[in-house]
């Protein structure tokens, strides 16, 4: 497995693969991630462990499932004491750096990474818990439909904002770290908050579309009455037809979603030159991917939560040196599966290997051509808000099994069926796979002791956050502080010499 000298790891957030030229889109531009793609690894069927950002990007960092690791809705701790990419790389020698969106929940903010170039977009506290002890209150900080009907052109968003930001810190802090003749190897972690609702782009980005020819979804609204378990819940949470939904509402929202896509690829591409400019692009293992997707209208709903591909699957390339560029890898892959790839791209390191065994395996095997004896098996715990009790989607082979709850699961034939319309869990001609994945689900997952610490971490932090709440309390958000004294000409010797020495030259 060929190594990295350098990390850089790119992330977006709730974006569909089905929503990049990469994976087949007509329209939507991204140059920037197709010259990636072009020279690394597309991943055609990786899935988010979680449709929802808290509990994905926490696999995603531990290389274990929410189920391991007491991480369930958006309001769920990272414990301090579970290792992440970022404490073993600092074990492996690399300086590790985080900017833009983490979501880490509690007052650990850095999880091992060194250096923290901004603070976050999201509340860093318990207040977007779960509360499964009431399941028909509908909670009253969450999703509407009224990012659907507000959608269009706005000039400026608090989201592309933090996007700016996090991209032009990550560019300065990459001169910076040229600059330093004592470097280390780097692993640089950017996240961004778009193509994340509300649906709205600046017009420049707007107007790189033709209204009339952004697509309408391939599967129309279905019914409520007519929805499987998952959908129906979905339209109680978050719908309810409060909204009126027309074709023109789903186009213009599509259209500021594809808008956000291009201006997410125009940050990559600024950070993509400056490692050029600092001549290290080829030393540097660079990976793509979101925490999850948006369904965007399909089937008549929005954002994530849901179990259907358009929410589960997401984008995965990776582009490292020495590996061939152009392949896409069909395999079962997921974001458990990150961490682990991660370590092996740096190498190994005495001190530096994991302490316990991880959920997810290292995807070196794809990235050098070989698959053999992979599990070809991706797991999407729902625990989240909204919910009353657990549900999971399992990927195994061409079938995706959906426990729903403790009543009801569905089955999909994915190759012969991506849009996931015919339910194969009553068909005795499927009975013999049903049986085989609803029995592999009953051995890793004790649904009733699940449900009973989801229900107790939910009553745990719902009572802090009352506690809390209305007084003075120290805040657990990240404060990005910057030591003046030390920044351009200042910090110790003369005007001259400082000078001489903070220019980026090479011969």
């Amino acid at each position: 497995m060929p190594k990295a000298k350098n990390i850089l790891f790119l992330m977006a957030d709730q974006l569909s693969p089905q929503a990049l030229p990469i994976y087949g889109h007509p329209l939507v531009k991204a140059p920037h991630l197709q010259a990636l793609a072009d020279r690394g690894v597309v991943f055609e069927n990786a899935y988010t462990n979680s449709p929802m950002c808290v509990p994905a990007r926490a696999a995603m960092m531990t290389g274990q499932l929410g189920s391991t690791i007491g991480v369930y809705d958006s309001g769920s701790e990272l414990p301090a004491s579970i290792p992440t990419m970022g404490h073993y790389l600092a074990l492996k020698g690399y300086d590790a750096c985080l900017s833009g969106k983490c979501h880490f929940i509690g007052p650990d903010q850095l999880h091992g990474f060194q250096h923290r170039l901004t603070t976050d977009i999201c509340p860093s506290n318990f207040v977007w818990n779960g509360n499964w002890d009431e399941p028909d209150i509908i909670l009253d900080w969450y999703h509407t439909l009224k990012n659907v009907v507000t959608s269009g052109i706005a000039e400026r968003a608090v989201q592309q904002d933090h996007d700016e930001e996090a991209a032009q810190r990550a560019v300065r802090w990459l001169y910076y770290w040229a600059r330093n003749p004592d470097r280390r190897p780097f692993f640089l972690y950017v996240s961004f908050s778009q193509p994340h609702d509300p649906y709205v782009t600046p017009q420049r980005f707007w107007d790189l579309y033709d209204h009339e020819s952004i697509d309408l979804p391939a599967v129309p609204a279905i019914p409520p009455a007519e929805r499987d378990p998952c959908g129906a819940w979905l339209y109680r949470h978050y719908d309810r037809s409060e909204y009126e939904i027309t074709a023109e509402r789903i186009r213009t929202a599509r259209h500021a979603y594809y808008g956000n896509i291009t201006l997410v690829d125009g940050l990559i591409g600024g950070i993509l030159d400056a490692l050029r400019i600092i001549r290290v692009l080829d030393d540097t293992a660079i990976i793509f991917c979101a925490d999850h997707g948006d369904m965007l209208g399909e089937r008549g709903l929005w954002y994530k939560m849901a179990p259907y591909e358009r929410a589960t699957r997401v984008p995965l390339i990776i582009a490292a040196p020495e590996i061939p560029g152009g392949r896409r890898v069909n395999a079962n892959v997921s974001l458990i599966d990150v961490m682990p790839t991660v370590l092996d791209l740096a190498g190994s390191r005495p001190g530096a290997d994991p302490v316990e065994p991880l959920d997810g395996r290292s995807l070196a095997p794809h990235l050098v051509g070989d698959g053999k004896g992979w599990p070809d098996m991706a797991i999407s715990e729902l625990f989240f808000e909204g919910l009353s009790e657990p549900a999971l989607m399992l990927r195994k082979g061409r079938y995706k099994y959906v426990h729903c709850n403790r009543e009801s699961a569905l089955l999909f034939d994915i190759e012969s069926d991506r849009h996931e319309l015919n339910d194969l869990a009553a068909d005795p001609r499927h009975e013999e796979v049903l049986q085989e994945l609803r029995t592999l689900v009953a051995r890793q997952w004790d649904f009733d002791r699940l449900t009973e610490n989801i229900l107790l971490s939910q009553r745990r932090r719902n009572l802090i956050q009352r506690s809390v709440a209305g007084r003075r309390y120290p805040a657990w958000d990240f404060q990005p502080v910057e030591d003046a004294s030390r920044l351009y000409y200042r910090g110790g010797g003369n005007w001259h010499a400082a000078e001489q020495r903070d220019f980026l030259r090479f011969s």
